[in-house]
């Protein structure tokens, strides 16, 4: 067993002072050199953008991000073109994964599966006073957020599907930053989803505090939204966007179905996806698509809650606190995983 830990980041201010605040923070973590070692042998290919076009998508789609990069651009004391291709967003392939996730009228509770030497360990609480709602979730690619709910009460979380195909636009986590910082309910993210450019496939999981849930089946070539409360792995309408294989994704939607009627309350459905013994979570480390950590987010109350790892109590996270202007004492989320890699915020790996 491998114990692993996020660290808890809270800011208020401007886009600017966030991105040097966490330029400051990247200073003396070993996320950015493990990140550039990672990418090393792919970077000519993947992380190649057009800058001027970048500029103005980003302008267009989340108008502080701009001054966000900036900031970590000047903490960083890197040039502005290298600062917008590693924290852009736009272009960039992302690593394959897992992913389940399960909604309820009042709850969104998801399982995060991917490798923990890809897992950056960043637990974020950003309240902008420039431009965009305050956001709550933890962070993928510094900027990018994999799953959250924003101050309104919209909560988000996604599921890869297929790379195959892959065209210019935005990846997944930048995209969860946009609906989070820009929407306030689910209509608005549909149709956002709908407007902005996708470089890959991925299903969107929307709810906001009207209770219903819907999931958006995204490609560089179609969008399409449908209500539902559970997405896996695989598209239901876009069935030719398909992986080859589904069968485990298949198989994790069965066991989420056939146990969404026996919970009473939410932790019980948090079980459903946070325990062993229910089958959903997993250990698949090595294939990229074992669980990290499971997030639920409950919309009218504006509470989130945390794990990492399995058979854990979530940490609650008073969001609606942050909102009026209290700090949150907490600093950092343990757990441990069934694997020895740390996250890549712990040490060179």
């Amino acid at each position: 067993m491998k114990q692993v830990y996020s660290d808890f980041i809270q800011f208020r201010g401007s886009h600017y002072d966030f991105g040097y605040m966490q330029g400051q923070l990247l200073k003396d973590s070993p996320i950015l050199p493990n990140r550039i070692k990672h990418w090393t042998s792919k970077r000519k290919r993947y992380f190649t953008i057009n800058e001027k076009e970048s500029i103005q998508l980003l302008n267009k789609f989340i108008p502080g991000m701009l001054a966000e990069i900036h900031g970590l651009a000047d903490a960083l004391q890197w040039k502005i073109e290298d600062a917008l291709r590693e924290f852009g967003g736009h272009y960039v392939e992302y690593g394959r994964s897992g992913c389940s996730i399960l909604a309820g009228t009042r709850y969104l509770i998801r399982n995060y599966d991917s490798h923990p030497g890809s897992y950056e360990g960043r637990y974020m609480i950003y309240q902008p006073t420039d431009t965009g709602y305050a956001v709550i979730g933890p962070s993928m690619q510094i900027t990018g957020r994999i799953d959250g709910m924003n101050e309104k009460g919209l909560a988000m979380g996604y599921n890869f599907i297929n790379r195959v195909g892959s065209g210019d636009g935005f990846i997944c986590n930048m995209i969860g930053r946009m609906i989070l910082e820009t929407c306030a309910n689910v209509e608005e993210a549909i149709a956002l989803l709908k407007e902005i450019p996708h470089r890959t496939s991925f299903s969107y999981v929307l709810l906001d505090p009207g209770g219903e849930a819907y999931v958006v089946e995204a490609t560089p070539r179609s969008v399409i939204a449908r209500k539902s409360n559970i997405s896996t792995n695989h598209f239901e309408m876009l069935k030719e966007e398909n992986r080859y294989q589904m069968d485990d994704s298949i198989r994790r939607k069965q066991k989420i179905e056939g146990q969404q009627d026996s919970h009473s309350n939410v932790y019980e459905a948090f079980q459903i996806l946070n325990d062993k013994d229910k089958e959903v979570f997993s250990n698949k480390y090595n294939a990229w698509s074992g669980t990290l950590h499971t997030a639920a987010y409950l919309p009218n109350e504006r509470k989130a809650w945390f794990a990492i790892g399995s058979n854990r109590m979530p940490v609650i996270i008073d969001f609606d606190s942050f909102l009026k202007n209290q700090k949150i004492n907490i600093k950092r989320v343990k757990g441990q995983l069934d694997y020895e890699t740390p996250f890549i915020n712990m040490e060179i790996i």
